[in-house]
């Protein structure tokens, strides 16, 4: 506990977690704003209840972020809002069409961001790392977007192909959001590349991350049935 006291009088990284959870904090909370609107969309009756309890998910995911702000001495609302006006763009520009693009617009860019997430919680004091992984999880997202996606494909495969230029349309859309923020906000950066007697993981590493995201992406489009 100490030691993890004293990683947030360093203002660097103190700051650097604030952005962190106000950026995961309002995604989570536009996800379940989303999810709620994709629900009525849904076919069936199981799957509007599938993707309304995925939206409760995020919401609670969202509360015990707001929660751990306020428990670090910050404000939720002014935490999320530099990343509001980024995040709602790159919705607004990426609106789904159909019931098969929301599902794979959330499969997608979730998993992309999360790959990110999850490589910078490396850099995170044991109790934000462990809120961060816990808000991550995507077993229960991961199988019902797959098999929805996997039966749609069999059972009309020019689906397939549409399906596969959109999943590319919203990596482009996702990677400039990411380049946006990050010329507005360094303190990602800060994680990244260490700050006081914490070492970050280097340009090298830098590379070797961003590498490691683009296979996890070409594996998830390979398991709903896309080419990447």
């Amino acid at each position: 506990m100490e030691q993890q006291e004293d990683r947030f009088t360093d203002p660097a990284y103190r700051a650097a977690v604030v952005d962190l959870l106000g950026t995961l904090a309002y995604g989570e909370l536009s996800a379940f704003i989303r999810l709620s609107g994709d629900a009525d969309l849904a076919p069936r009756l199981a799957a509007k209840a599938a993707v309304a309890g995925l939206a409760a998910t995020e919401f609670a995911h969202y509360d015990r972020l707001r929660a751990r702000l306020v428990e670090i001495g910050a404000d939720p609302e002014e935490a999320m809002a530099p990343f509001v006006e980024a995040l709602d763009g790159f919705h607004e520009r990426t609106r789904p069409s159909t019931w098969l693009e929301g599902l794979v617009k959330f499969y997608v860019g979730d998993g992309i961001a999360s790959d990110f997430y999850r490589e910078i919680t490396t850099y995170l004091d044991p109790d934000t790392r462990d809120l961060v992984l816990g808000t991550l999880e995507s077993d229960q997202r991961s199988s019902f977007v797959l098999q929805e996606v996997r039966q749609a494909i069999g059972e009309d495969p020019i689906q397939g192909s549409r399906l596969a230029l959109w999943a590319r349309r919203l990596v482009g859309e996702a990677l400039s959001q990411g380049q946006r923020v990050a010329a507005d906000r360094d303190t990602f950066s800060t994680l990244l590349t260490g700050t006081g007697e914490h070492p970050g993981m280097g340009l090298a590493g830098i590379v070797s991350m961003f590498s490691r995201i683009t296979e996890q992406h070409t594996r998830r489009m390979a398991q709903m049935g896309l080419s990447a």
